[in-house]
Formats: C-alpha cells, structure tokens, sequence
C-alpha cells in the first residue's frame, strides 16, 4: 500500500515542478539575452573608442619622432685673461622629425644651453640660454630619383653639403675642418639648397643664406645674402671635396675651400687623415686664409682618439700667423653616455691659452 501511495504521489509532484522549472529557464534566458549583451559591449567599446581617439589627437603621429640629448661639461682655461676659474655648462637639445610621404622629413630642432658661461664657449654646445627655444626648422623632400631640396629657417644654406672630412673634434675652431666661411659656418638664417647625386661617388651641392628674420629682408643691398656651390668625390678609402661661396654685403666677400680625407682599410695604428684649406678674398680689404690638419684613431681600446692643429682662424696676408692645437679621447660608456677629456692651446699675440676641460654627452 505504502509503495502504491509513493508511485501516485510521484508523478503529481513532478507536474507541478515541472512549470516551476520552465518558468525559471525562462527567466534566466530573458535575463541573459544576446542581443542586448552586444549592445551594450558595443556602447562600452564605442566609449573607448572615443577616448582613444581624443588621445590620439594630442599625441604625436605615426611618423613623429623625439630624440633628445645633453652635454654636461666642466673645465678652466689658463692664461684666459681675468678669468681662470673652473666653470660648469649644459646644452639640451630636442630634435622632432616627422614624415610625411615616407621620403620627405620635417625637422626642428629646440635649444637651451648655458655654453657661453665662463670659459666654456670653446666648445661646440649651445648658448641658447635656460629657456627652451626653437634653433632651427627645416623641410626636406626628394625631386626625382637624384636630386634633394631643403628649404628652412635659422638653419645653415649648406645643410646638405658633404665636405670631405671625418674628423670629428670637439671644439667649434677646429671641428669644421679648416671650410668654416666656404660652408656657411658663420651664422644661421634664412636658407634653401638642393644636392644631386651624380653616382660612383660624385655629389655637387648648392646653398643660399640670408637675413629673412630681420628687418632687412631677402635679396637687398641691406642684408647680406650668401650663395655657394660645393662638388664632392667620396670613394672607398679617401674623399676630396671643392666649396666657393660668395658673401654679398656691404664688403662683399668670397670663400674658396679645399678638403681631402684618407681612412685606411682596417682600424689600428694608422689614423684616418683630414686636411682643410681655406682662401677669402675681400673687396677693398687684405685676403686672408687658414688651414687646418686632424688625426683620428676610431679603436684605441674602447673609445676614439684625436689629435688636430690648424691657424686661429682666417689668418690675413704678410700677418703673424696663430695657430690652435686640440687632442681628445671620446670614451662610450654605454649606448647613451660618452665621456670626453679635451686638451686645448690657443696662441696669443700675448698669453697663450692652454684649457682642459672635461665633456659627458647623453643621448636618449
């Protein structure tokens, strides 16, 4: 009797579970829908989508890039009358480069720098002062398959020359190799030139520089307007290059440069050799000339050696002739960091200047 009561309440309680059941599935499917799950992911993914994209707008390009470096130096200068201290300085600088076509390049450059403190200005760092500013914007772009043109401002009209010389000095007598008036390295300004690549070895440049940011304008007797050419043989182991330029002004000036290079085959005992020669001929002034000669061993354990000597600038006909010696060993620390003792002698009509100094690059 007891298993025929158990058999007929079995089947009652199961039926009325059993709506129970289905109501309940039934609620969990509603509460689960997968239409309104998607659309709510995707409201949430639009949100993001949108803050990305504000992001983004702030940012800089795919095709911007930052670099940015800084050198720190100390050092004293002997015989430099009335001051002798040792003195500190930094240059900071930022270069932003940004394509466009993927050939093209704008770049500018942004300076802040206290070389000019002290004794230091024999170094080839910055006087841009503590405030951050820009130093130089230039655009460069391919004509065809051969041919490249820059045009910018606060920028050298020689930019895209290629003067033959390797060495690679540290202070700004002696680092343009012996070419500072032939390649424009008096001053910036306004300034355009083109290159073309002639093939086995052979380049030939052209400049112009002038006074654009003054009152005095482009192109008028006022101003002063620079135009230069340059032809260029690099080979395997040497390179000779040929610089004119011609300074317009109120005492119009013309520059003419020969430099020549040889690096041997192999890294050793032998340096690679640069020589400089540079003629300025002065309307209704005596011509001048200097001259210049580097030596630099690229593997001396870790780091580079060189030495150079060379006159204490333009020199004028029949004049005494001063001359400036530099060595100097760059020791990387690591990728970033480079350590460079500097030894320099200035001769004087009076005291020469003998100055040791002591220069640490970053680069990040």
């Amino acid at each position: 009797m007891k298993l025929f009561k158990s058999l007929l309440v079995a089947p009652a309680t199961l039926g009325l579970l059993a709506p129970m059941s289905a109501t309940a599935n039934e609620v969990t499917i509603s509460d689960f829908n997968a239409a309104e799950e998607i659309a709510v992911t995707n409201s949430r993914v639009d949100g993001l989508e949108a803050r990305f994209n504000n992001l983004e707008a702030g940012s800089f390009s795919e095709t911007t890039t930052a670099s940015f470096s800084v050198d720190m130096a100390i050092g004293t200068v002997d015989g430099l009358s009335g001051n002798e201290a040792v003195t500190a300085g930094y240059g900071f600088q930022i270069d932003l480069n940004t394509s466009f076509t993927g050939e093209d390049s704008l770049d500018v450059s942004i300076d802040a720098g206290n070389a000019d403190a002290g004794n230091l200005d024999e170094l080839d760092l910055n006087d841009a002062g503590a405030t951050l500013k820009v130093d130089g914007v230039s655009y460069t772009f391919p004509l065809g398959d051969k041919t490249t043109v820059f045009v910018g401002d606060s920028m050298d009209g020689s930019t895209l020359y290629n003067t033959a010389c390797v060495y690679g000095g540290p202070t700004i007598q002696l680092d343009d190799c012996g070419n500072s008036g032939a390649a424009f390295a008096a001053g910036k300004g306004t300034a355009a030139g083109a290159s073309y690549d002639f093939g086995n070895g052979f380049t030939a440049a052209i400049g112009y520089e002038g006074e654009g940011a003054g009152t005095k304008g482009l192109f008028t007797k006022e101003g002063m307007d620079v135009f230069g050419g340059q032809v260029t043989y690099t080979g395997d182991s040497y390179g000779v290059s040929l610089t004119y330029s011609d300074y317009e002004s109120a005492n119009d000036t013309s520059y003419t440069a020969f430099n020549a290079y040889y690096t041997p085959d192999s890294a050793g005992s032998i340096p690679s050799i640069s020589a400089g020669y540079e003629a300025a001929s002065v309307d209704g002034a005596t011509d001048s000339s200097q001259w210049f000669v580097g030596l630099q061993w690229d593997e001396v354990g870790a780091g580079t050696l060189g030495a150079a000597l060379g006159t204490y600038g333009h020199i004028a006909d029949g004049a005494t002739e001063y001359y400036m010696y530099e060595a100097f060993y760059s020791y990387p620390m690591n990728d970033g960091m480079t350590i460079t003792p500097i030894v320099f002698i200035k001769e004087k009509s009076g005291t020469d200047e003998t100055g040791l100094m002591l220069k640490t690059s970053f680069s990040f």
